[in-house]
């Protein structure tokens, strides 16, 4: 399976090509691109950078590594809500006939394994697993029918919400925007390797306890509709992230609600991409570990 990763390590930042427990480095291989993001925006064919380097001994080891997010800095992020009918039911809304679209910035988010921060001015962070479509090549009103020939590759991604923040007025963007409040990783799997993405299974867990559960087939709007909504009104761009919503199981509409807390584990996975992990700190403890790292250096 194609997984291309984006990582630092003690040479500095860097993408390459998961190969079983290690990774064969790309950055200086003649690719032209410095990260899998310009690697993506020049246009280059992950299945055939796979097929050329697929066969060679890593350079690294995936546990000396610091996962960034695939793409760590995306024109755009655009999220869609409720586009599960499970969820859709367990908020109590009524169905809509066009996607309810909101925004996130880059430093919202934060790679596999690394610390979610639970905000000092909330308790109420939850979980959101969800995936990740990953654009591959610029374009404007795509039809449904091209649609799918645009997207690079998918990841795993947890929009972590804060709700309360999220609720202040009928706009998300606040409660959505936190910075390291959501996670996306851990790696980007090309396309050309997933034949259906309808057949994947996301999976949600709170400190091991499967809290979400469902299959991609049940997107109510799919990823080709998505893709000719979003492109109607705006163009998407190489590298351009597009998240594609949260099945039913969140924190919030559960009785009693079930928030995420420091030292709490959340994982979301989804099968024939991965699992991205993350643990949450607060963040005066996030503060506090920043300070003592700048002293210490």
């Amino acid at each position: 399976m194609a997984r291309f990763v984006s990582y630092e390590h003690a040479g500095g930042q860097g993408f390459g090509l998961v190969v079983g427990t290690g990774v064969v480095a790309l950055k200086d291989r003649g690719l032209g691109a410095t990260s899998l993001q310009e690697l993506i925006t020049q246009g280059a064919e992950l299945r055939r950078v796979e097929d050329k380097f697929g066969g060679r001994p890593a350079d690294l080891a995936l546990d000396e590594l610091r996962y960034l997010p695939p793409v760590h800095a995306p024109q755009k992020i655009t999220c869609v809500g409720l586009n599960y009918h499970g969820h859709m039911t367990e908020t109590g809304r009524q169905p809509v006939t066009h996607p309810t679209l909101f925004a996130r910035w880059s430093d919202s988010h934060v790679g596999h394994a690394e610390p979610l921060i639970l905000p000092s001015v909330s308790t109420k962070f939850d979980y959101e697993g969800e995936l990740a479509v990953v654009v591959g090549r610029r374009g404007r009103h795509i039809s449904k029918t091209e649609a799918m020939t645009y997207v690079a590759g998918y990841s795993c991604y947890n929009d972590g919400s804060i709700r309360d923040w999220q609720k202040h007025t009928s706009q998300f963007l606040p409660g959505k925007n936190f910075e390291a409040s959501g996670a996306f990783g851990p790696w980007l799997v090309a396309g050309h390797a997933v034949p259906d993405y309808r057949e994947l299974r996301l999976t949600t867990r709170l400190n091991g306890r499967v809290v979400q559960d469902a299959s991609l087939g049940d997107l109510i709007f799919d990823i080709p509709t998505l893709i000719e909504y979003v492109s109607s009104f705006t163009t998407l761009n190489p590298g351009d992230v597009l998240v594609t919503g949260t099945p039913d199981g969140v924190g919030a509409f559960r009785d009693p609600q079930l928030w995420m807390g420091a030292g709490d584990t959340v994982e979301v996975e989804i099968s024939g991409i991965g699992m991205l992990s993350n643990k949450i700190l607060a963040e005066q403890d996030h503060a506090r570990a920043a300070r003592l790292h700048a002293a210490a250096s």
